[in-house]
């Protein structure tokens, strides 16, 4: 039987991984055997969310401020959409959350992992001590190789802030990525991203139907 109370996935890769192609489509197959699905992303998923990332990925700024702002956006995101969403046993389908933190503005800037390990304890926790931080209960991590998803941005639409940096910057937040990974394995599914969509989908459905998420692999 598959999942049925409240559960929250992430998706997470460096931009250009693709991530955001297989969102949908895992989506329609909760859908399809019952589930109640909330689609979302970090920064956003609310309008102080949302305003907050126009800011976070277009103007300029320091990495303490960038980082504030971002778990700003995701107290907010939490309190409003994922926390509620959870209680009524929703799916929350989440475009990016704290590994991305981590990655982007961790290892990508520099920032000390030590301030956002505290912030990630503030925003993350409900109160309640039993219920410990926030986490996602599967984290799909598409991984690919940064000249990969350099190439692929070069075709791609107007870049931001990010999507416009050097490619040591994507070396870095893909290390980023793979240390998150590395802490917390149980919650990771690495996902080869370096091949045809039909086969990253595949892998995808097969890493839910692993976790009993989903019976067997829709898409397969």
């Amino acid at each position: 039987m598959p999942h049925t109370e409240g559960l929250f996935i992430s998706f997470e890769g460096i931009d250009g991984a693709g991530k955001s192609t297989h969102i949908e489509a895992v989506a329609q197959a909760l859908e399809a055997q019952g589930r109640s699905v909330t689609r979302s992303r970090e920064p956003g998923g609310t309008p102080l969310a949302e305003t907050l990332r126009q800011l976070v990925l277009n103007d300029a700024m320091d990495a303490l401020t960038e980082s504030l702002l971002v778990f700003a956006a995701r107290r907010d995101h939490i309190q409003r959409v994922i926390a509620p969403a959870l209680a009524q046993d929703r799916v929350v389908l989440c475009d990016r959350f704290t590994d991305a933190t981590f990655a982007y503005q961790g290892a990508g800037r520099g920032f000390d992992l030590g301030v956002l390990q505290t912030l990630e304890q503030w925003v993350q926790s409900s109160g309640d001590a039993s219920q410990g931080v926030l986490q996602p209960h599967l984290t799909i991590w598409f991984d690919l190789p940064p000249s990969v998803a350099a190439a692929r941005l070069a075709r791609a639409r107007v870049p931001d802030k990010f999507e416009s940096q050097p490619l040591a910057f994507f070396e870095a937040v893909a290390g980023g990525y793979a240390a998150r990974c590395e802490q917390d394995p149980e919650r990771f599914a690495r996902i080869n991203a370096d091949q045809s969509p039909e086969a990253v989908r595949k892998d995808v459905m097969a890493a839910l139907a692993a976790k009993g998420f989903l019976s067997g692999a829709p898409g397969a």
